[in-house]
């Protein structure tokens, strides 16, 4: 079992000993000392920050709305998420000062309380490391997605504990340079939102017209008006669908003369007509400079094909890509499903250069997008819909790109349908998206700027991205050194920790004959008060 220290390494002046011997895993409250109307602070799941240990109590209730199906808890407790993924987050927290000393929360956090000459944030630290929650993970038990940390495998768990007074050097030491890093990560934060403010900026600038306006006026004889561009355009599309009619004809005869074996060819759909975009929307966007215009998507494409919805395997000849391929606005080929079937292959097979759209996803993730470059031969799930354009007239990095702008994701959000965790935009919203288009050759240019500039952006961000890992890797490495007694110097002065442990196991006791005896006198006050009665 891998543990954040070895236990044969600990200090001479440490013990290794169950949590339950220095902490009361969910200590039970005795309700009758409380007033029905009496204010308490109330800690939902949500309150507890993921990873940070900050925690927000200043909601308030009344007792009697919270003392039946909460977690009781007061200050100086622990709280321990214990259910997936909340557990493998780090949801843990001290509870500070709260409302009439005490508080109420999730009946998903464990309440750690730490006994006579334990600090709590000692434990805190322990049990929100990272090694602590893998621990706690493979221990869990329940269904999928309903997963618990038992109570009974924390009570056990064992905890390197040092002497009282080297719980605070460590803990005092732990804050200052987790202070330290928390400040650098703040900054690396701030960097990678201020990277993603500068990418879409730049979109924005591009898809207005702004990053090609010396190009424009060093090359009027490339341009045209956005008139001819759209009638050009159109006949792309006619041109387009001719050929794949004579296509179709060519399939059939061939289908006809093999004795009509397998599926007839599907006679491709001729491309639809799309109204113009309404006031309303061409009031609420850009204007666009000379030669540009905005149209609707459709009006750019021969139509938009959804992909394969028939079951796929884990082996075949084709690959399937489907949404979990598509990160970052690229494909991954990692996590495949394949496909043999002739038919679905004929219908289904990309052609590089084919831009795919994510139709159904997570309210955040829905309409991410990726260009298909003809690595290998390949196929397309059903939540992916292929937009069927003319490279001749729009560029497919010009298309990808302007779907993944904060233009095209607004308007994406004021279309979709929204659903339980999931949010879904379809083929005849998809069309309908307002397209700012160009001449090719002023497409080809937007994009070679941008693909320089945002690789740039890319580099960085994945510079970032490391420098955050390794703050991180940091931090719990800091965490393994003082629960191995790495980090503060031990002094020989210090009371040590197996006498601090005799004085818990006193105090215990002390504890439990106070409670006994309270109980004892409370049911001889019940007597006594019964026989008054009678």
């Amino acid at each position: 079992m891998i543990r954040i220290f070895e236990e044969e390494k600990v200090p001479k002046t440490w013990e290794v000993i169950n949590l339950e011997s220095v902490c009361e895993i969910n200590p039970k409250l005795n309700k009758s000392n409380y007033q029905d109307d009496l204010q308490v602070s109330f800690v939902p799941m949500p309150a507890v920050d993921a990873e940070s240990g900050k925690i927000d109590v200043s909601g308030i209730r009344s007792f009697s709305q919270v003392k039946k199906g909460y977690t009781a808890f007061q200050k100086h407790d622990v709280l321990f998420a214990k259910i997936t993924p909340c557990m493998e987050n780090g949801k843990m927290a001290v509870v500070p000062a709260v409302t009439n000393g005490l508080g109420f929360g999730s009946t998903e956090f464990h309440v750690l309380r730490a006994g006579v000459g334990i600090n709590p944030h000692f434990i805190y630290y322990f049990v929100s490391s990272k090694i602590f929650r893998v621990q706690a993970e493979h221990n869990m038990t329940g269904a999928v997605g309903q997963r618990r940390v038992p109570a009974p495998w924390l009570s056990a768990e064992k905890l390197p504990l040092p002497p009282e007074k080297e719980q605070h050097r460590i803990v005092a030491k732990i804050e200052e340079l987790f202070s330290y890093l928390d400040k650098g990560i703040e900054s690396l934060k701030t960097a990678q939102k201020q990277l993603k403010v500068y990418r879409q900026a730049l979109l924005k600038y591009a898809f207005e017209g702004k990053l090609t306006e010396q190009w424009r006026r060093d090359n009027p004889y490339k341009l045209e008006s956005a008139e001819q561009l759209l009638e050009r355009i159109k006949q792309e599309r006619e041109e387009h669908y001719f050929q794949r009619l004579e296509e179709w004809k060519t399939a059939v005869e061939t289908w006809e003369e093999n004795g009509k074996e397998g599926k007839k060819p599907t006679k491709p759909r001729k491309p639809k007509d799309y109204s113009p975009l309404t006031d309303e929307i061409l009031k609420s966007i850009n204007e666009l400079p000379i030669g540009w215009k905005w149209e609707k998507l459709g009006w750019m494409s021969t139509g938009v094909g959804y992909g394969t919805s028939a079951k796929s395997a884990s082996d075949g000849s084709h690959p399937v890509l489907r949404m979990g391929n598509i990160q970052q606005g690229k494909f991954v080929w990692d996590d495949l499903v394949f496909s043999s079937d002739k038919d679905e292959i004929e219908k289904y097979l990309l052609n590089p250069g084919d831009v795919l759209f994510n139709r159904t996803n997570s309210p955040e993730l829905v309409g991410k997008t990726a260009i298909f470059r003809g690595e290998k031969e390949a196929l397309f799930a059903g939540y992916l819909i292929r937009i069927n354009h003319s490279q001749r007239v729009i560029n497919s990095q010009y298309l990808n790109l302007y779907l993944n702008s904060y233009r095209a994701k607004q308007y994406g959000n004021s279309v979709k349908t929204d659903g339980v965790n999931q949010s879904n935009i379809n083929g005849d919203k998809l069309s309908n998206y307002p397209f700012p288009y160009c001449s090719i050759d002023e497409q080809k240019i937007i994009v070679s700027h941008l693909e320089q500039k945002l690789s740039s952006i890319d580099r960085l961000e994945e510079d970032l991205k490391q420098n955050l890992l390794k703050a991180y890797v940091l931090r719990q490495s800091t965490l393994k050194k003082a629960f191995s007694g790495q980090l503060v110097s031990q002094d020989p002065n210090d009371e040590p920790a197996n006498k601090l442990l005799k004085r818990i196991v006193r105090k215990k006791a002390q504890i439990e004959a106070e409670a006994k005896a309270d109980k004892a006198a409370t049911r001889k006050t019940t007597k006594r008060q019964a026989k008054l009665n009678n």
